[in-house]
């Protein structure tokens, strides 16, 4: 099964919430997320909107957003952000686990390549008869 780049690659929008001391959440975000492993591109949109580009085999939304979280970070808390929110962690869980990736797993792209490994075969591949590879 061949993945497709563009199926991997995911571009996202984090909102963040606007009464937090921190006024461009955005950008420091953006600033945090630049090194992480798996995260192609994080640009601030406005002080309180991240436009994110990552590998979604090897981080997750839902793991950048728990990070943020953590980190002090005031996610929006609306009803369409929540519905957007669960929508993608379904969907980019299950595309993980269909690719070999299991949840928490954080490097799930390691196990993608041993099990396509493990799925070739192996055999040798000598087109003479049998009778005749005695002979050299």
């Amino acid at each position: 099964m061949e993945i497709n780049e563009t199926e991997i690659v995911k571009q996202r929008q984090i909102a963040f919430d606007a009464l937090h001391p921190d006024s461009n959440q955005a950008r420091t975000a953006a600033l945090m997320l630049t090194d992480v492993r798996g995260i192609l591109e994080a640009t601030d949109q406005a002080p309180t909107l991240l436009d994110l580009r990552y590998n979604v085999l090897d981080i997750s939304l839902e793991q950048i957003e728990h990070a943020l979280s953590d980190s002090g970070f005031h996610l929006s808390n609306g009803l369409l952000d929540k519905l957007r929110r669960a929508l993608y962690y379904y969907t980019e869980e299950t595309q993980r686990a269909n690719s070999g990736c299991h949840r928490g797993d954080p490097n799930c792209t390691r196990e993608v390549f041993i099990n396509n490994y493990q799925r070739r075969d192996h055999s040798l591949k000598d087109p003479r008869p049998e009778h005749w590879r005695k002979y050299l």
